[in-house]
């Protein structure tokens, strides 16, 4: 029984201890993870997220945004929180290790960016309410070209130059172009998508786990040195700023829910999304932006332990399924 149990919980972390996993053979071989025949693994970056949010967009229709008029409270509660509180979380943080630069500016980033793509999947093994995580992604997608860089000018730019137009025009390119790019092609082949829908969900659950890994690889073996010099105050911050997304997500959720109908279950989905931001534009932002791995080791950072922490979560809820679960 025990060895059941031990074993149930593993299969309950798998990403996440695939997540520690890269991290670490990436810190102890950095210079495996550098270049690979000639091409230096950060240029790759990039075009592992806009994939990633490709494959996002084929998972869309209009009802997810439609969703919204429906759960507006919802909707609006994490937005406030994941553009508003996670922002001035990761500059309080920074300013209180006594960060500076790159380093302080890559913790505001991580605080200003959209919430994380395996928050969805996170949200379905949490049995909170998917079809809204879906909705949340969207909307926080859509609105970070605006909102993220507007944040880091703020923010982030007292502590290095925040060139709010390039980012504005990385973000569409990075992120909003591609998510449109794979809804068009959902919308042109949707009755082969509808046809094969379990193959399709398996083909793009690995090929966004996979994507995550990469850049975990890719942006950590560059930064191993800052990292081992402020590592420990770095994982800190992470495990803080986390868990200030999960706690505020959850019972501001519940004390907004006391007049808006909302309950456990949306608690349980505004959490995960405040908490699980998406560190891959982070760190594609850091490399293509602000040219700077160091300032990626905070988004890569939380995004290790986002990922181990929202497999645990999801776990722990997985055995408590909300009463009051919108069907």
């Amino acid at each position: 029984m025990r060895f059941r149990h031990v074993a149930s919980f593993l299969k309950g972390q798998a990403f996440g201890l695939a997540i520690l996993a890269c991290a670490a053979v990436a810190f102890a071989f950095p210079s495996a993870f550098k270049e690979w025949g000639g091409v230096k693994l950060l240029t790759l970056v990039v075009p592992a997220i806009q994939i990633i949010m490709f494959g996002m967009g084929t998972t869309l229709s209009p009802d997810d945004f439609l969703r919204v008029a429906k759960r507006p409270w919802a909707v609006a509660t994490g937005v406030f929180l994941q553009f508003l509180v996670m922002p001035l979380v990761g500059y309080m943080l920074a300013k209180g290790f006594g960060f500076s630069g790159e380093l302080a500016a890559g913790c505001v980033l991580v605080g200003s960016v959209a919430g994380g793509t395996a928050s969805n999947v996170i949200a379905f093994l949490a049995k909170a309410d998917v079809a809204l995580s879906v909705t949340m992604t969207c909307c926080s997608t859509l609105l970070s070209p605006f909102v993220t860089p507007l944040a880091m000018k703020v923010l982030a730019g007292r502590f290095v130059a925040i060139d709010a137009a390039s980012m504005m025009v990385e973000i569409l390119k990075v992120v909003v172009v591609p998510i449109a790019a794979g809804a068009l092609v959902h919308r042109l082949l949707k009755r082969q998508f509808d046809a094969h829908k379990t193959l399709c969900d398996r083909v793009l659950s690995v090929l966004s786990m996979t994507g995550i890994c990469f850049t975990i690889l890719a942006l950590t073996a560059p930064s191993r040195d800052t990292f081992a010099s402020a590592g420990l105050a770095i994982v800190v911050v992470a495990v803080v700023h986390n868990t200030i997304g999960y706690v505020s997500g959850y019972w501001l959720t519940r004390l907004v829910g006391r007049f808006a109908h909302m309950g456990e279950a949306e608690a349980r989905t505004v959490a995960i999304e405040v908490g699980m931001q998406n560190g891959g534009m982070a760190g594609a932002l850091s490399v293509s932006v602000l040219n700077s791995p160091v300032a990626a080791l905070p988004a890569n950072v939380f995004s290790i332990w986002m990922n181990f922490s929202g497999s645990v979560l999801a776990n722990w809820w997985s055995r408590r399924r909300p009463k009051d679960m919108v069907k």
